[in-house]
Parts: C-alpha cells; sequence; structure tokens
C-alpha cells in the first residue's frame, strides 16, 4: 500500500561550497546530489509521491535529470523563506491518502534504504522519529573567548539527521501550531516536541553526512563506497 509520502527540501542556496551551482545539482557519488536521494525513495513500494521542493527559479524549469525517475510519483514545488516554509510548502501537495510524512534534506544524497526503513517503520507505530547517530566525541561548552567552560555528558546525546517520519497529522498539527506561535526549529521533529508529541531516535548512517562545504563533497564520494 501506498501511504508514504516524501518531501525533499532542496531550497537552499549552498553558498557555503564556493559555487555558484546549488549544492544540490552538483555532481557526487556519479550523479546530481538531488538524484540519489529522489531515487533512494522511489525505490521503495509504500512511497505514493515525492514532492521536490525547489527555489523558485527552479521550480518552473527542473534541471532534465530529475525526470530520470517515475514521474507520475514526482512533483515539484516552490520552497519558501525559512525551511519550515518549504516544508509546509511540500505537505500541501502530498495527496489525501499519505498517512505517513516523510521529510529529507537533499543536502544528504546517501541515504540508505535501512535508515528509511527505521524512521517509516516507527511512524506507523504513531511517533516521530528521527534518524541520528550518538555522540562519540568529548564536546566542550566554551564561552565567547573559547575558554571551556565545562565538559558535556555526551551519555544522551544523539546526532539528529534526516530522514524525519511522521504521522502526517501530527506534522501538519506542529507545523499549523509554529506558524501561530511564530517559533521555528532547526529540524521536523523539534516542532513536534514542542507540542509534546511523542518522538524517537533511530539509528541512522554515517552515509547520512549532510554536505555543507566545498570539502563534503570529497567525503561523500568516499562515504559512497562504504555499505551500511
Amino acid at each position: 500500500m501506498r501511504d508514504v509520502g516524501v518531501v525533499i527540501v532542496a531550497g537552499g542556496s549552498g553558498s557555503r561550497t564556493g559555487s555558484s551551482e546549488l549544492k544540490q545539482f552538483r555532481w557526487v557519488a556519479g550523479k546530481p546530489a538531488l538524484l540519489h536521494s529522489v531515487q533512494a525513495f522511489m525505490a521503495r513500494p509504500d512511497v505514493a509521491v515525492v514532492v521536490v521542493v525547489l527555489p523558485k527559479a527552479y521550480a518552473a524549469d527542473p534541471p532534465p535529470w530529475l525526470f530520470q525517475c517515475d514521474v507520475d510519483r514526482l512533483l515539484v514545488t516552490v520552497g519558501g523563506k525559512e525551511r519550515h516554509d518549504s516544508v509546509v510548502s511540500g505537505l500541501e501537495d502530498l495527496p489525501e491518502d499519505v498517512d505517513i510524512a516523510v521529510v529529507h534534506d537533499a543536502a544528504r544524497p546517501l541515504v540508505t534504504d535501512a535508515t528509511i526503513e527505521r524512521v517509516i517503520a516507527a511512524a506507523r507505530a504513531g511517533q516521530g522519529a528521527v534518524a541520528a547517530l550518538p555522540v562519540v566525541d568529548t564536546l566542550k561548552e566554551v564561552d565567547a573567548d573559547g575558554r571551556i567552560v565545562r565538559t558535556v555528558d555526551r551519555t544522551h546525546l544523539w546526532r539528529a539527521q534526516t530522514p524525519q517520519a511522521f504521522p502526517r497529522r501530527m506534522l501538519e498539527e506542529a507545523h499549523v501550531a509554529a506558524r501561530r506561535d511564530g517559533v521555528g526549529a532547526t529540524d521536523d521533529a523539534g516542532l513536534c516536541e514542542r507540542l509534546g508529541f511523542p518522538v524517537v531516535v533511530v539509528r541512522g548512517s554515517e552515509r547520512g553526512l549532510k554536505i555543507t562545504d566545498a570539502d563534503d563533497f570529497a567525503r561523500a564520494d568516499v562515504l559512497s563506497q562504504l555499505t551500511e
């Protein structure tokens, strides 16, 4: 049953990569970064639609390689000023019979099906789910001058990634409340957490690297050769 809708947020400018080309359009591990994610989700039989949220200048005329997938399950929409605006835009385009909403950042092109499966399974159980990895480095809190204030206990700390999956109504309610209250968050789970909705972490992957600067493209090429 195709009851999963995916929103891929690809509206950023990618200015920190040092290129005029959008980072989600740049090639990594043999294909454009965005195409990796679209094809990964479309490989799943339970995905009804993948909504790609692009900057306005590109939404009307997407790159032709984006259509190297199931165009019957592909929608392109315009991103908003902030990330949460883009997510809302994507959610509005999901068909009514979609019960599970998945949000993914195009800047994480090497998402694995195992990770996707884990977040969707948790969402089917009625809770929000965040792909994440436990923090293994020692963490230091510092002041404005770089002086160490304290060592932070990492025991219960995890690094959040995407995809993140939710019962659709939960995520929609969280975004409606956030817009009403004028608040934002760096990820969708944060909006659900503030309303007291149950959100859990599930095991992510080192392949879930977020491409932020130019060096990350080389790292992603290396990671693409590794199995989960």
